[in-house]
């Protein structure tokens, strides 16, 4: 595998930081209860409020922005790993236009509303606007945004380390990602989204493999991506809960594990993946862009 300027390239030297940057392209329970726009059928006037009225008592908009932030982040990490230049004004820019909030919203709405279908989210739409929903994702919001910087994130996972898995809140956050199937689909979206990024450097010639290639490759960091999702997972759940008590924490459990509440947490799945495979591979396009132009 080589680059267009002929230096070798292999899957395994470039950042690592793109797994565990993946890992957290869905969001691990807002949330998971926890660039393409899809063709979907005009949605009813009533069930377009639904969607609308469930995704403003999730506040997406206020964990998209969140993912905004951690993308620039992330992209100048990658840039300077992978390019010679480093990070520049000109990549900067580049990263503001991917990770666009508005844009962002539009294709993991589109995803998230084909899977809600015609499912009655009443009853969540109610608990999300309780007292204790709100203060749920409140809470969720908080830990992710402290999870942006890197010494936090580090303190998080030592305590995930440290903590007994025996403990009862380790065993109802165990269950929690049970019922929900977090660690599985957040493996899933990381490695879509990493195939997704090296595609895009495949397809603006910065790398030359193929779909096989590229497969193999991404598989074969599998087990290194479950391992590094599952410490993060329980690591962002630790801090996020911590404030609640087991009572208000089996309550989340329970209303996550209903009918209703397994179709959100695919829809919102469905929704951020959708959305970082777009991201990812226009990331991999603009980055081989980005090598292409520097090796000039």
């Amino acid at each position: 595998m080589t680059t267009q300027t002929g230096a070798p390239v292999s899957l395994f030297t470039l950042p690592s930081s793109l797994m565990r940057a993946a890992c957290r392209a869905l969001p691990p329970m807002v949330l998971g209860f926890g660039l393409l726009l899809l063709a979907l059928a005009p949605a009813t006037p009533a069930r377009a409020e639904a969607v609308d009225d469930m995704m403003e008592a999730l506040q997406i908009d206020e964990i998209l922005e969140i993912m905004h932030q951690e993308g620039l982040s992330y992209g100048a990490d990658l840039a300077n790993d992978m390019f010679p230049g480093g990070h520049n004004d000109r990549w900067g820019a580049i990263l503001k236009e991917i990770y666009d909030p508005e844009k962002m919203r539009i294709v993991m709405r589109g995803h998230f509303a084909d899977v809600l279908g015609q499912t009655d989210m009443h009853r969540l739409t109610a608990f999300f606007g309780s007292d204790l929903g709100t203060r749920i994702v409140q809470l969720e919001l908080s830990a992710r945004r402290a999870l942006i910087d890197d010494d936090m994130e580090a303190a998080a996972r030592e305590a995930f380390r440290v903590a007994d898995p025996e403990a009862p809140r380790m065993r109802q956050l165990t269950r929690f990602v049970e019922v929900g199937d977090l660690l599985e689909a957040n493996v899933t979206g990381a490695l879509n989204a990493s195939f997704k990024f090296y595609s895009g450097l495949v397809d603006g010639g910065a790398l030359q493999m193929s779909e096989g290639d590229i497969l193999s490759d991404v598989w074969g960091q599998e087990e290194e991506t479950r391992v590094d999702t599952e410490e993060w997972l329980h690591a962002f759940l630790m801090l996020a809960y911590e404030p609640l008590s087991d009572e208000e924490l089996e309550q989340y459990i329970d209303v996550s594990a209903t009918p209703e509440g397994r179709v959100l947490n695919r829809a919102l799945f469905a929704g951020f993946n959708a959305m970082y495979d777009e991201i990812s591979y226009a990331l991999g396009l603009a980055a081989a862009e980005q090598m292409r132009t520097q090796d000039l």
